[in-house]
């Protein structure tokens, strides 16, 4: 072989030892053995040479081109790990096979890694150790095949040295024989991962040479037409194409007697397994069956086929294989193969061989023909299966001689699993093929016999094998073909399957009876098969005679097994009639007219197995009661159900069978229930004939009989509980308006819910306090806020349940809002832990947790809309009274760690009012608190106060709808007897006076009465408050000029010395500029946006922040007015902006987000809720790519800013700041290019078109790539922080 190399793993391993000594003793065969996997020496040492303990190897030249020292230790690391690897190729020579074991996956992953070094390396030590052992290079190609598997790519110089590699080795003779051969077939299909047309040229240049091919290429193409996951789909059918093709190129050989002997012999080589196919005589069958199908002349193909049936039919494999020659071959050839096949079966050996009965005294010869009855089997399935369209005309010939020659061989197991196998093949193709349903076939008759003989010898007491069920399958497909069979003939054949299946002993039996195979089948898996077709069957019997008379014609074959004494034959025997009323009920209409044959009966028999001590036949004697009931309403009021689809056509009954589930829903259940009002006429109804009972029960009597449905929840047996829950249900709808004391029930149902693992009992439970809720709302809602206190999964279902109907939802509502407002202070507050033995308060928690719960609910998001004002309010209050309390923030020792209550109630009650707002659709208002980071206010009673100020300025800023409803609360607040009531009232109100909504709402004298009331009152924070308020620019307006005229010498102290100083006065104005409120600072509106600007980039962090704290407020003073000049302003500080997105402080970073998002607001971009969520919440690449698409795409004017503005920020005194400054030139400087490529094709266009400059054409906006390409996607999954769930718009 050529090297593909020119730098030798050797010459890197010598040079590496060259320059640090130290590899040597680690390469030394005594220290790189593997622990544990070190094969004795002196066995080692008798298979394979003494090698020296250490590695010498070539010295390269390419040792001194490692000069500069970074490149030097590369190459030394290298030549190392070649070194290792060598070592390990070496040591491959060992006969211990785990040692052996150890290098292919050692060397395996090394590949994973570097795969050219060890491709290199391998390949480097087959050339320079040509005289290894057969043994050595048998183990060194196992681990060449393990290395090109462990490959993702091959490059074409090692496919083609490797390839060649192993085709020298695959004809190779050695000790090994065999073995040795495969192993470099091997190689040669681990190629095929890589490159399978230049494997499979070669591969048939070899076939094609007019020379028998080598069985190691025959190996390796029976591997490659064999291995289902080596090719895909589409290569899968080009591989069988070219497979036809190459047979075809064959054709010539069998003219040839040289060849012909050769693949006759390869043919009838015995095996080292005669139970299983060597792969080069699997492709042989498969090859030669397409050469004879390629083949004009018949006498050619009947004369290969004669030979070949003359040939030894002893194993199980050479008859599989020799079918399936006939069987292609007839693809072609019918009638040829249709002749050969009825001269074998008539020839006077296979005549013989039908009536030997006795192995005594038989020779060697004998047994090469007694099974030659079951080939011919096979044979007639292949045909068939392979004749497709044309195989109807043969169908009757074709069954006459299988059931000939099922009578007349002798009876093993041999010749039922070629009889099965061949009856499979041929009813596939019946079923696929066109015109079977009008066809007639006069063997049908004779065939169900035999299928019925089959079933009769099957043991009684054992399951080992599939035969039942796919015999019971060939019946139910053949009683579906044409003629039908006698009604006689059905019930005998009805019997005997009904008692093959029925009878059969108990699971645990039939496994303790093949515990003694050596490789026992899945007992559990062919019983439920041979139920499903037995199911199939019978509902096949149905299909074709779709009436009451078929229906009952079956049921009283099964009543005797229903009545069995044997409580296995009796679950088998329930489940199948339920299966079947199932499948009527779902599938199958009958005839209203015809009536129900025998219903009676039918009824009777499944009512006493209601009460059967089994637990399996009551629930299926239930089941069967509720089909019957609605087949009996469908017969008498077809009007009132709903139409049945069509029957299905053949073959299709046996799939409905398969998709049918053992254990069937009760009557009327439908899934699980969508907690909707709308889904309440799909509920389930209780046990039948209960309903009627209930109509003479007094109230008490109902009572007990709800708590006994209740108790019932609680049962083990998830069949118990279900029937319990469909009475609780049925009597909460007829009669819950009656009951007393449903507060109790309501927390004994949360108790026995905890308990119920059923989720369809559940579901129905749930469903009955939908019921109970219509009439006793108020009492439940007190009862469930008892175990509300953490909230758990069982009382969420309740809470759901309790708000299914929209109605019901706003009283649940209303309910908790009072509950809400019950707010006691413990004695002294903040010193009561959670061991006091009377917590009051706890019903207003377990309302608030209940709240915030609900508001993410389907059911609750109407009711919760509606209340918006009433929850903002009163959620605000519950804050303050919850910093009020004063309650431990984490759970103390010995609580559960359960999701809901590692939540604290001061973090619970600040979720509530963030998740109120974001579920709502006021986003708007929810991202200037998200961006201000203002929620941390409300996490202590001293930062209170701000918190709801920003809360109510963001409202006014973003002109919320609800002001003025909010305002309506507001004012019955004021006179409220809680101080934090009035305290969050006055504060909102305050605010509002910036509003043009609020004059709207409320007079100017009103709200100047409230604001001189509040003077008066008794809290000092109130009296604070609506003295700031009487003094609002709303109420004197002369004092806007007075704050205007005091903005120059605030702007002239943003240059002082003192940090603390500056930003206190940047606070100042800000607090002038929200003062002045929509009547903004006029003129020098600029001047306050140039100063402000000019502090982004100070080295002072205080100062930065302070700085764009300002130009955001005052962006959202001017938002509707815009004074000249000030939009170019927004436009400049955008880019900086940005850039101080990567600020090292967190406060400017703050600032940065909000500010930019005021400008975007401002500038009206589009895509604001996702500019919002980005700035929120994004991190990395996706983050940064979507803020500069939005600064890159608004236009080429725009753009020069944008670019001017990076240019500046490259002086900034950050480090930080003049890298993302060039960051966003470079990524800029991309979509300026395509801009201008965009502009100058403008200009070029003819004199007639429109011109640059036209009012009618824009500017052609500067084009980015697209996120997508070269870059990360522009929105990546949001970090560990994500924003609240359910957020909407």
């Amino acid at each position: 072989m050529d090297r593909p190399r020119s730098h030798t793993s050797s010459s890197r391993a010598s040079s590496a030892m060259s320059h640090n000594p130290r590899i040597l003793p680690q390469v030394s065969a005594s220290t790189t053995e593997p622990t544990g996997t070190r094969a004795p020496q002196d066995s080692a040492q008798r298979h394979r040479k003494v090698h020296p303990t250490t590695i010498l190897l070539r010295k390269s030249e390419s040792s001194q081109a490692a000069l500069v020292p970074q490149e030097h230790k590369m190459f030394m690391e290298e030549a190392y790990n070649a070194a290792i690897c060598f070592k390990m190729l070496r040591d491959a020579s060992s006969s211990d096979p785990l040692h052996l074991k150890y290098v292919i996956k050692k060397v395996a992953n090394m590949a994973r890694g570097a795969p050219d070094l060890v491709l290199e390396t391998i390949h480097d030590y087959f050339k320079d150790n040509p005289e290894i052992s057969s043994r050595h290079t048998f183990r060194l190609l196992q681990v060449l095949e393990a290395v090109i598997g462990a490959s993702d790519s091959l490059e074409e110089t090692w496919e083609k040295s490797f390839m060649q590699l192993a085709l020298e080795n695959m004809t190779k003779n050695t000790e090994l024989e065999d073995t040795y051969q495969d192993a470099a077939g091997d190689v040669l299909v681990a190629l095929c991962r890589h490159s399978w047309r230049a494997v499979a040229q070669h591969l048939e240049t070899e076939l094609l040479t007019g020379v028998f091919p080598h069985r190691s290429v025959l190996y390796v193409l029976g591997v490659l037409s064999t291995d289902e996951q080596l090719f895909t789909k589409e290569d899968k059918a080009c591989w069988e194409e070219r497979l036809t093709q190459m047979a075809t190129k064959s054709v010539s050989f069998l003219n040839s007697e040289v060849w012909s002997k050769e693949l006759l012999r390869a043919l009838t080589k015995p095996s080292q397994s005669q139970q299983e196919q060597s792969p080069e005589k699997d492709f042989l069958f498969t090859y030669y069956g397409l050469i004879l199908q390629a083949e004009e002349s018949s006498l050619t193909v009947r004369t290969h086929l004669q030979g070949l049936l003359e040939t030894s039919h002893q194993w199980p494999k050479q008859r599989e294989g020799m079918a399936r020659t006939v069987g292609l071959a007839a693809a072609r050839h019918l009638d040829d193969v249709w002749a050969v096949l009825d001269q074998f079966g008539r020839s006077t050996r296979v005549k013989w061989s039908l009536h030997l009965f006795s192995l005594k005294g038989q020779s060697s010869e004998d047994l090469r023909w007694k099974w030659a009855g079951s080939t011919i089997l096979l044979a007639y399935g292949e045909v068939a299966a392979k004749a497709k369209a044309h195989i109807l005309p043969w169908v009757d010939n074709i069954l006459s001689r299988m059931i000939f020659y099922f009578h007349h061989s002798s009876w093993d197991e041999t010749l039922k699993h070629s009889f099965l196998t061949a009856m499979l093949m041929l009813v596939g193709a019946i079923s696929r093929s066109e015109g079977a349903h009008s066809y007639e076939f006069s063997q049908t008759s004779e065939l169900l016999e035999c299928l019925k003989v089959l079933m009769e010898k099957e043991p009684q007491d054992a399951l080992c094998t599939p035969s039942r069920w796919q015999t019971l399958h060939l019946i139910s497909s053949l009683c579906q073909l044409r003629p039908p069979i006698g009604l006689e003939r059905k019930s005998r054949l009805l019997s005997v399957c009904l008692r093959a299946v029925f009878a059969l002993p108990p699971l645990d039996a039939l496994q303790k009876h093949s515990c003694l195979f050596l490789e026992p089948p899945d007992i559990q898996a062919l019983l439920s098969q041979t139920t499903e077709a037995l199911d199939g069957m019978l509902q096949g019997f149905l299909v074709q005679s779709p009436s009451a008379e078929e229906l009952q014609f079956l049921l009283s074959h099964m009543y005797i097994w229903m009545a069995s004494e044997k409580e296995h034959e009796r679950q088998r025997a329930v489940s199948s009639c339920v299966v079947l009323l199932a499948f009527l009920n779902r599938s199958l209409p009958l005839d209203p007219q015809q009536g129900l044959k025998r219903a009676g009966q039918l009824a009777g028999v499944l009512g006493i197995l209601c009460q059967d001590p089994d637990k399996a036949v009551r629930s299926c004697g239930l089941q069967g009661l509720g089909h019957l009931y609605q087949l009996l309403l469908r017969q008498r009021k077809p009007e009132a159900t709903p139409a049945l689809p069509c029957p299905p056509l053949l073959g299709e009954a046996a799939q409905v069978a398969v998709q049918t589930q053992r254990e069937l829903p009760p009557p009327g259940v439908h899934g699980s229930p969508p907690w909707s009002s709308a889904d309440q006429r799909a509920s389930p109804p209780g046990p039948l004939g209960i309903k009627g009972l209930m109509e003479h029960l007094t109230v008490m009597e109902l009572t007990d009989l709800a708590w006994t449905a209740i108790d019932g929840l609680g049962s083990p047996s998830p069949l118990r509980a279900q029937a319990a829950a469909q009475m609780l249900f049925s009597v909460m709808k007829e009669h819950g308006a009656k009951l007393e004391r449903v507060a109790n029930m309501g927390r004994a149902i949360h108790l026995r819910l905890c308990s119920v693992h059923a989720s369809q009992a559940k579901d129905t439970a749930l469903q009955a306090v939908t019921q109970l809720a219509r009439s006793h709302t108020p009492e439940l809602v007190t009862a469930f806020l008892d175990f509300s206190q953490p909230l758990d999964s069982h009382a969420v279902g309740l809470w759901r349940a309790l708000g299914a109907e929209q109605a019901v939802s706003h009283v649940v509502l209303e309910a908790l809002l009072a509950w809400l407002q019950e707010r006691p202070l413990p004695t002294g507050a903040g010193e009561a832990g959670p061991c006091s033995s009377e917590k009051p308060y706890l019903r207003s928690l377990a309302a608030m947790n209940t709240l915030l719960e609900l508001q993410f609910t389907r059911e609750f998001k109407g009711a919760v809309r509606d209340a918006y004002p009433r929850l903002l309010l009163a959620l605000l209050t519950q804050t303050h009274y919850v910093l009020e309390l004063n309650l431990p923030a984490e759970p103390q020792p010995g609580q559960q760690a359960q999701e809901t209550a590692a939540a604290s109630p001061q973090s619970t009650s600040v979720e509530a009012l963030r998740s109120l707002l974001s579920t709502t659709g006021h986003w708007h208002d929810f991202a200037h608190l998200e961006l201000q980071g203002a929620w941390e206010h409300f996490a202590s009673i001293h930062t209170y106060q701000k918190g709801v100020g920003l809360l109510a300025r963001a409202m006014v800023e973003n002109q919320c709808p609800q002001i003025k409803t909010v305002l309506g609360q507001l004012l019955p607040r004021l006179q409220s007897q809680e101080e934090r009531e009035r305290k969050a009232a006055i504060l909102i109100l305050t605010e509002f006076l910036h509003s043009p909504a609020l004059l709207e709402a409320l007079p100017r004298q009103a709200a100047l009465t409230l604001l001189a009331r509040g003077l008066r009152d008794s809290s000092a924070a109130v009296r604070v408050c609506s003295l700031q308020g009487l003094g609002d620019i709303l109420f004197h307006p002369e004092k806007g000029t007075l704050l205007r005229g005091q903005l120059p010498p605030f702007l002239d102290g943003f240059f002082q010395k003192s940090e603390p100083v500056v930003v206190r006065v940047m606070a100042t104005v800000s607090d002038v500029l929200h003062r002045l409120g929509r009547h903004g600072a006029g003129a020098q509106s600029l001047g306050v946006a140039i100063h402000a600007r000019s502090f982004f980039d100070d080295e002072r962090d205080g100062i930065r922040a302070a700085a764009m704290a300002l130009f955001g407020d005052l962006v959202a003073v001017i938002t509707g007015q815009e004074p000249k000049g000030l939009r170019s302003q927004v436009y400049q500080s955008l880019v900086p902006l940005l850039l101080h997105l990567k600020d090292q402080c967190p406060a400017v970073v703050v600032q940065a987000k909000f500010a930019f998002y005021r400008c975007a607001v401002l500038l009206r971009w589009r895509l604001q809720h996702t500019l919002f969520c980005t700035l929120a919440w994004e991190r990395g690449l996706s983050a940064r790519h979507f803020l500069w698409t939005c600064l890159m795409t608004r236009g080429q004017e725009e753009f020069s800013i944008h670019l001017a503005q990076a240019l500046s920020s490259l002086h900034s005194c950050h480090q930080h700041i003049r890298t993302w400054a060039a960051l966003f030139i470079g990524r800029g400087a991309d979509g300026e290019q395509r801009g201008l490529t965009a502009a100058a094709a403008s200009l070029r266009r003819p004199q007639g078109g429109p011109r640059a400059g036209h009012p009618g054409v824009r500017h052609p906006p500067a084009v980015l790539p697209p996120p997508g390409v070269g870059q990360a996607p522009v929105m990546e999954p949001r970090p560990p922080t994500p924003p609240p769930e359910h957020f909407s718009i």
